[in-house]
This record gives structure tokens, C-alpha cells and sequence, in this order.
């Protein structure tokens, strides 16, 4: 059997237009908390958290100079040149990036960007970074911008905030650990497990041929929670599991969540050696190299996986928790994220506006989306990049928008997600669950 034969169950999928993504509860900013709450006193660029948002400028005619774009991801940047170029030919505006490493960016970007020294067209993450550059004033309100209607509308409704579209979700990202096909099938397994019993049987099987069955980064958080996304579609109550645990109606103490950390912690005797003080780059090193069956973050690393050598077919591998002849609820897990938007404080707003206008041209965005292997929201895109052909079949299936995002609160956030560090280094869920609400509670 060769490696292109491995596929995903058959489970319940739909079109883009009706059940499937349209049926998702698409989770805009879920409003002031945690640190959001704090910055909304601060007055922003573009006023205070009370006031209305500016409006964007349309791109046009006022357009020159040089446009800074501020953002965190470093692989992007010589294809952000290669468009920028082309940008430059055509409208006469330079772009300039400026790229800071994904924490520090979460944790300072909006500081940074207030005084509009850099950062005229910005990205922000979904959730707690989009709630405080709201807070802040920070982004303009594209609801009127005509390239808007460029974009699939179901999937940038989170970069709404309260009504406005304050930014463009550039990237579909799908948050689910990453499979090796052709280990797989050495294994014996010819299907993606669509169960907790088949996915405990691959486990076995990879082990039993030598290989690490999961490389997980558990010393880099932004990458090893991500894992949380799946293990938790379908055990949570309903789709705003982790929003609720924020306002006190769920606890970690409750059933579900005690479940997820028992779940976790069987899957956790199939990770590599010294996993709590592994770093990504350790990680995508053994999973591009053959000796890791999965890499658990999402496909927002397959261009990372390709540069590093990594040359084997791939396809998403969910963390399936429910049982055997149980049909679940969500068959994968999707994002809509590098928030896409224009800083009031722009010196080149025009030129922003310009820059933003031209990333939302199908052509253009095909050319983002194939040289990052990142699919994109635009509409009308044509990939010839062989992953995301491969992959485009996830954009109509039963996917749930990640709830690991529903976090407004890092503090809350961060007690949930070390609960699953808590039992795969020896707590009980019961321990690990009851000491996450504490600490949650603390912050309530």
C-alpha cells in the first residue's frame, strides 16, 4: 500500500456553505477580562475602549512612501518580500517588515505599535491579543474596506470585536497534530484513528517499530498546548467549554475536563524521552527526521517540517477521544488567526490600507499560501503547493474553531493547560483538576 492510500475516516462531513463550517460557533473576542480589563483604562491611538473604532482608509490614490508591517512569523518573511516586491512595482509603496518572536509579540506588540513608530499595517492573534488591541484603540474598523468582500465571510468572524470588523483572519490554520503516513503504514494502520481505541491501538503499533509515537515540546507553551484543541472537542459540554470556565459556569473539576486530563495522561506514556524540557526545534528536528510518528502542533509547521528535511506524505492525526461506535461531535479543529489590520496611530495609513488590499487578491494570497504551506481565507485561491492540495479536503469537514483561543485571561489560560503538564508528570487528573481551579478561582 503506498503512502498516499492512508486516509481519514469517514465521519460526518459538509460543505463550506451549510453544516460544517457555517454551523460552527465562530468565537469572536469574548470582551474585557484578564488583562484586557486592566488596558481598557489605558486611552489608546484611536481612543478609549468606549469609543468607536476609526474607520480604515480606503487604498488609493494618496498611497506612497513606505509601509512598516508588523507580525511574528519569521518563516514568512522572504515570502512577505517576494510579494512585497511585486506590491512595490505596482503601486510605488515600499513594505519594511518588522517581526518579533511569537511570545514576545504577544506580549508586547500592542506597547510597541501605540506610538505608530512601527507596525502601520499589524497582526494580532485571535483572542486575548484582538480583545486588547481593542481595548486599546489600536485597529482601525475595515467593516467598510471593499476588500473585505474578498474573504470567505464565515471564516473572519473573529477578528470582529463587538460589532466591528477590526481585522482580517488571514490564515485557515487547522490546530491538529500532524501524522506521518508512511510510519503509519509501516505500523499497519491504512486509516487516521476515529476513536480513543484506535487511536491508543496507532500508539502501540508506531512504538512497536522503533518510533517515538508523539514528539512533545512540552517546554514551549505555545506550542504544546495546542494539542489541547482536539483532546477537548469532543469531551467539552458545548462549543464555549473554555469560555465558561472563564466566567465560573464550568470548572476544571468538572467531569469533562477530568476526563481530557486522563486522556492526556495515557497518551503522554507514548511521548519521548525528557518531553518536559523539550523545545520545539527539538521536536520538529526527530518528526522531520523519520524518528517521530507525530508532531502535535498544527499545519501552521508543515513549511518548517519541508525545510528541515522532512519529505513524507502527511495528513492531520485529532486526538479522537470519544469511544468506540460513538459518533463525535467535531472531526478536527480549524483557526482563523494573523489577524490582518491597519494601527490607528499609522504614519501611512493610505499605504497600509494599499498593502492590506493587495495580500487579499486571490493571485497574491495563492502566492502566501504556497510559499508558507498555509492555507488561507481569501476566496478563489488555487494552491499548486502538493500539501495544501492534499489537505484542502479538512476545509469542509466537521471542524470545530479551536477553543483553546476562547481565553481572554493567560493567567486562567495557563492554569487549564498545566493541568495536562501536571498529569503527565505524575499528578492524578483528580489532583491536577482541583489545583487548576484554584488558581482559576483566584483570578475570578
Amino acid at each position: 500500500m503506498n503512502s498516499s492510500s492512508l486516509r481519514s475516516p469517514s465521519l460526518r462531513s459538509s460543505s463550506r456553505s451549510s453544516p460544517g463550517v457555517a454551523r460552527r460557533s465562530l468565537l469572536a473576542a469574548l470582551g474585557a477580562g484578564g488583562a484586557g480589563a486592566v488596558l481598557a483604562a489605558c486611552g489608546g491611538p484611536g481612543g478609549g475602549a468606549d469609543d468607536e473604532p476609526d474607520a480604515a482608509p480606503e487604498p488609493g490614490g494618496d498611497a506612497s512612501g513606505t509601509v512598516n508591517f508588523y507580525h511574528w512569523r519569521s518563516e514568512d518573511k522572504a515570502v512577505l518580500e517576494e510579494l512585497a516586491a511585486a506590491f512595490a512595482e505596482q503601486s510605488g509603496v515600499t513594505v519594511e517588515q518588522t517581526i518579533d518572536p511569537s511570545e514576545q509579540y504577544q506580549s508586547t506588540a500592542a506597547q510597541k505599535a501605540r506610538g505608530g513608530d512601527i507596525g502601520d499595517a499589524l497582526t494580532a492573534f485571535r483572542g486575548t491579543q484582538l480583545d486588547q488591541f481593542a481595548q486599546l484603540g489600536l485597529f482601525t474598523d475595515l467593516g467598510e474596506a471593499s476588500y473585505v468582500g474578498s474573504y470567505e465571510e464565515n471564516l473572519i468572524t473573529p477578528g470582529q470585536h463587538e460589532g466591528a470588523q477590526l481585522g482580517l483572519p488571514y490564515q485557515l490554520v487547522f490546530n491538529m497534530p500532524l501524522l506521518n503516513t508512511e510510519l503509519a503504514e509501516q505500523a499497519g494502520v491504512s486509516e487516521v484513528p476515529g476513536d480513543w481505541d484506535a487511536y491508543l491501538d496507532l500508539m502501540d503499533k508506531l512504538k512497536g517499530i522503533g518510533v517515538t509515537p508523539i514528539a512533545w515540546p512540552g517546554n514551549d507553551p505555545a506550542n504544546a498546548f495546542q494539542i489541547i484543541n482536539s483532546l477537548a472537542m469532543n469531551l467539552g459540554p458545548d462549543e464555549e467549554m473554555f469560555a465558561k470556565i472563564e466566567t465560573g459556569e464550568n470548572k476544571a473539576t468538572d467531569d469533562w475536563w477530568v476526563q481530557a486530563l486522563t486522556r492526556f495522561q495515557e497518551l503522554s506514556t507514548f511521548f519521548q524521552d525528557n518531553f518536559s524540557g523539550s523545545g520545539v526545534d527539538g521536536v520538529l528536528s526527530l518528526f522531520s527526521q523519520g524518528e517521530a510518528a507525530i508532531l502535535p502542533t498544527g499545519s501552521y509547521q508543515i513549511g518548517q517540517v519541508r525545510e528541515a528535511g522532512g519529505e513524507f506524505p502527511l495528513e492531520f492525526a485529532p486526538v479522537m477521544t470519544n469511544a468506540a461506535g460513538e459518533e463525535p461531535a467535531f472531526e478536527g479543529i480549524f483557526n482563523s488567526t494573523y489577524i490582518l489590520g491597519i494601527n490607528s496611530a499609522a504614519q501611512n495609513p493610505e499605504g497600509a490600507a494599499a498593502w492590506i488590499e493587495f495580500l487579499s487578491d486571490p493571485v497574491n494570497a495563492a502566492v502566501y499560501g504556497d510559499g508558507t504551506s498555509q492555507h488561507v481565507t481569501v476566496q478563489g485561491v488555487e494552491y499548486e503547493n502538493p500539501d495544501l492540495q492534499a489537505l484542502s479536503p479538512w476545509i469542509s469537514r466537521n471542524t470545530l474553531l479551536a477553543p483553546r483561543f476562547q481565553f481572554i485571561d493567560l493567567d486562567i489560560r495557563s492554569a487549564i493547560e498545566n493541568s495536562l503538564v501536571a498529569v503527565a508528570t505524575g499528578s492524578t487528573p483528580e489532583q491536577a483538576a482541583e489545583e487548576a481551579q484554584k488558581l482559576v478561582e483566584e483570578q475570578l
